[in-house]
């Protein structure tokens, strides 16, 4: 049975798993993400040491980055994770730990998990979206996760649905990202309570200015009316993205991903019927399924993991 590290870094938390060939996690270590590099790069080297420990036989390590991660391991850019901006992510962990190491976008390997032993198994096309913070993309042709020239496909949260829209992090207006991620579903209920709408979510939150997407998620699910229009109208920026990538790669499957696929079927009965009602020719997709990942916030150490033990073996 082969084993790897996998390392799942995001603009909050750093997760580092030992995983086996067959996507079982054998023993993790969680903690928060330090900023800048020489603490993140410490935090990382010091969460493979405990983690093999218990398992010295791992082969190789393999990191999840939430960023733009170039074919050489240097993550270029990352809007969400500011110790990135021409990182050599690869080079300096190879160093520090003295095993191969793999890097990608955090989304690319969720993706990748997913297709091997998660929701796309079986599928030679799909995408994978992550809806969290921002939002992430892996996309899967051919069997394969696609990676672009450089190692930056799949920037999915990046293309613009309206250009008078709102600003995304990235300091582009109207990105999908600034439209249907988990922080556009709080600036969004926050628009609202401002305007009188949306009581239920702003007792939970306490005030205008402290509410966020699990605030309406709670409210929603709790039935409240309000809350269940502005899901609604968020699922509908969900779907008109979900439609521009589909109606171009015309995938066997969309998983969707993230925090926010904890509200279920809350969220996604609404993100189908939106975009059925907007996809071309729905009745010749009647097969095209948007379904929940079934990893889960494994997918990122899990798909690390699994890719890090191909790429090498």
């Amino acid at each position: 049975m082969t084993t790897s590290v996998g390392i799942d870094l995001g603009g909050t938390n750093l997760r580092t798993a030992v995983v086996d060939d067959s996507g079982t996690i054998l023993v993790e270590d969680r903690r928060p993400a330090p900023t800048g590099w020489e603490a993140l790069r410490a935090a990382m080297v010091d969460a493979v040491g405990v983690v093999r420990a218990q398992h010295p036989e791992v082969v190789a390590v393999g990191v999840g980055a939430a960023g733009m991660v170039g074919r050489d391991g240097v993550v270029r850019y990352s809007p969400n994770v500011h110790a990135f901006s021409d990182t050599p992510v690869r080079a300096d962990l190879e160093s520090a730990l003295g095993l191969a190491v793999v890097v990608d976008n955090d989304a690319n390997v969720a993706a990748y998990a997913e297709v091997r032993v998660g929701a796309a198994r079986g599928c030679d096309h799909a995408l994978v979206i992550t809806l969290g913070t921002g939002i992430g993309g892996g996309i899967v042709v051919d069997g394969r996760v696609l990676r672009g020239a450089n190692g930056f496909a799949a920037e999915v949260g990046h293309f613009q649905i309206d250009p008078n829209g709102a600003m995304c992090a990235c300091g582009e207006p109207g990105h999908w990202e600034a439209l249907a991620s988990g922080n556009a579903l709080g600036v969004q209920a926050r628009e609202a309570a401002a305007l009188g709408r949306g009581d239920a979510v702003l007792a939970r939150a306490g005030s205008v200015d402290a509410i966020r997407g699990e605030h309406v998620a709670a409210a929603a699910a709790a039935g409240d009316p309000g809350a269940l229009a502005l899901v609604d109208t968020f699922a509908g920026y969900v779907a008109i993205g979900l439609v521009g990538l589909a109606n171009i790669l015309d995938p066997d499957r969309i998983v969707i991903s993230g925090g926010l696929v904890e509200l279920g079927d809350l969220l996604l009965e609404p993100v189908r019927r939106h975009f059925v009602g907007h996809i071309e020719g729905a009745a010749a997709r009647a097969g095209l399924e948007i379904v929940p990942a079934e990893l889960g916030t494994r997918a990122g150490v899990v798909g690390a993991a699994l890719l890090a033990a191909a790429t090498v073996g």
